[in-house]
């Protein structure tokens, strides 16, 4: 379960035209939420708030008002616990690719939950088949396309087994057949699944969807509610 109260964000930097002055931003209002449902979907445009609702969740970024809860624990204050049971898919796959090669960042994300060497080679084998991967094992993770890379930042993320999984835009560089595979993927998972997407049609297979706006949930509801308010809002601009 995910849980905000009153969470906000605001951000503070030097003003460039007035020496030892600052300026304040809000990135997000006050924002008071439950989220139970498996699956949650958090629709908006770009620059809206998307990415900075979902990073609230497991702890990138902490409020600067309020509070955040997800499973029990505070994440301004148990950042790491909840980052080991909450996993995140970042946007752009560079942003969590750190190994060399595609086998051994799988590798890393399983060095806690398998222990064992060997047993985790073959898991490692056995997650990146599963995502179109199979023959890319040893390969050099500058080498692989984006949406190759995407794909092994997913599995990488599913590979810890998180009990919530985060998913920034998770199949932007994906292909028309891909993205599908992951869609049913993530449909099926067993985890809580907050997916921030400018997929309608993924938001709209969702069991409820956000629409954030300037800093702000504007909408909160079934997504075929929620869809129609996001175009609405959308052929305004």
């Amino acid at each position: 379960m995910i849980e905000l109260e009153d969470a906000g964000v605001v951000v503070t930097a030097a003003d460039p035209g007035a020496p030892g002055r600052t300026l304040t931003r809000t990135i997000l209002e006050p924002t008071t939420l439950r989220l139970t449902e498996r699956r949650i979907a958090v629709i908006g445009a770009n620059g809206s708030g998307k990415s900075t609702l979902a990073r609230l969740v497991n702890g990138l970024r902490t409020p600067t008002s309020g509070r955040v809860r997800t499973l029990g624990m505070d994440v301004a204050r148990e950042g790491p616990a909840v980052r080991s049971r909450v996993g995140f898919v970042f946007t752009d796959p560079d942003a969590q690719l750190v190994m060399p090669t595609a086998g051994e960042d799988v590798a890393l994300s399983l060095r806690r939950t398998v222990p064992d060497a060997s047993q985790r080679a073959a898991r490692v084998r056995e997650v990146l088949a599963r995502f179109g991967l199979a023959d890319h094992v040893e390969a050099p993770v500058h080498s692989l396309s984006g949406g190759q890379k995407q794909l092994l930042a997913l599995a990488g993320v599913l590979a810890t087994e998180p009990e919530i999984l985060v998913a920034d835009e998770p199949t932007t560089l994906l292909d028309l057949h891909w993205r599908r595979v992951v869609d049913e993927l993530l449909a099926d998972l067993d985890a809580q699944v907050l997916l921030v997407t400018h997929d309608l049609a993924a938001a709209e297979r969702a069991d409820r969807v956000l629409v954030v706006d300037r800093g702000a949930v504007v909408f909160d509801g079934a997504p075929s509610a929620a869809v129609a308010r996001y175009v609405e809002a959308m052929a305004r601009l």
